[in-house]
């Protein structure tokens, strides 16, 4: 380890923040209490409060739906029941800033059993990503004479943890305040400049997963990315809307996406047969396909619109 390391090392662990908290009490209007059992120990980096980390949306909703989960362990028929798995620990290891408000966590969390008869301990591994959910939008446009030829709309656009400059996907957007609907809207419009209403889609993820084999664990009705590293969780919606000629050739090549959040967006339009190739690299485009074929073969779906959009 080279010697700049260590001191890099040593200078953090100076400013660390360190809490055992049996309870919490939320800073705001709920009167809500997270306890723990037993107390956990909250390390902070620099800068971040705790009523700041208990206020950031993506690491409470992770919290409350671990101890959840983590409680079904009482259950005798529970496969852990017998030597639990209890949270200890969590290491707030970095902070990534939107403006004054937390955007992501790297955490590490400590999650171990009790030492058994033998004096062994299990432990899980806890290095989690913190962002929240996302949506991400299936949207299937046909002109006024291709009765038989829909087509799909894809971005275009920079993804650097892919190390990408032309990353092609389905459009997908960040759950800030969890309105699922409206935030679908909103990504809609601007990664696609199409005018959308609330009425016009459809979640997938939602109808899938009343059909599917309903677990005790508390889980969203999404498709998880990556849940061995992070806790975003994505609902698929559906919104199918007839252009005219001029709308259609509009949207192939537009520039669309915020500039001033870094956004720069490219339009394509690829044949619905052919998504499944161009859009393999992306996850959520290959779950949007499986979705759509599915739910329409089971005829779970409605029916193309006939009117032409405004």
């Amino acid at each position: 380890m080279a010697e700049s390391d260590v001191v890099s090392h040593s200078a953090r662990d100076i400013r660390l923040t360190t809490y055992v908290l049996a309870k919490y009490a939320a800073q705001d209007d709920s009167g809500h209490v997270i306890c723990f059992d037993p107390p956990c120990t909250i390390t902070l980096p620099p800068k971040l409060e705790l009523n700041t980390l208990f206020a950031f949306k993506a690491f409470k909703d992770w919290l409350a739906t671990l101890q959840h989960n983590f409680s079904l362990q009482g259950k005798e028929d529970h496969p852990f029941h017998k030597n639990p798995y209890k949270l200890k620990e969590i290491d707030v290891q970095a902070v990534t800033w939107f403006g004054t408000r937390v955007g992501f966590l790297k955490i590490q969390a400590t999650i171990e059993t009790d030492d058994d008869s033998e004096g062994h301990r299990q432990w899980l591994p806890g290095a989690v990503f913190l962002r929240g959910g996302s949506v991400g939008m299936l949207l299937i446009v046909q002109g006024p004479n291709d009765e038989d030829e829909k087509q799909v709309i894809l971005t275009i656009q920079p993804r650097i943890a892919a190390g990408s400059l032309a990353f092609t996907e389905i459009p997908a957007g960040m759950l800030d305040n969890g309105n699922i609907t409206g935030k679908a809207v909103e990504e809609i419009r601007q990664e696609t400049s199409l005018e959308v209403v609330a009425t016009e889609l459809t979640n997938m993820s939602d109808l899938a997963a009343e059909q599917a084999t309903r677990p005790d664990e508390k889980l969203q009705s999404s498709m998880y990315p990556s849940p061995g590293g992070c806790d975003e969780f994505m609902p698929i919606m559906l919104c199918q809307k007839r252009l005219s000629e001029k709308m259609m050739a509009d949207l192939s090549g537009k520039l669309t996406g915020l500039r001033d959040e870094g956004e720069n967006i490219t339009c394509r339009l690829v044949k619905l047969r052919d998504l499944w190739k161009e859009g393999c690299r992306d996850g959520k485009t290959l779950v949007a396909v499986a979705l759509y074929e599915k739910l329409k073969e089971e005829g779970s779906l409605p029916a193309f619109p006939t009117e032409m959009a405004a």
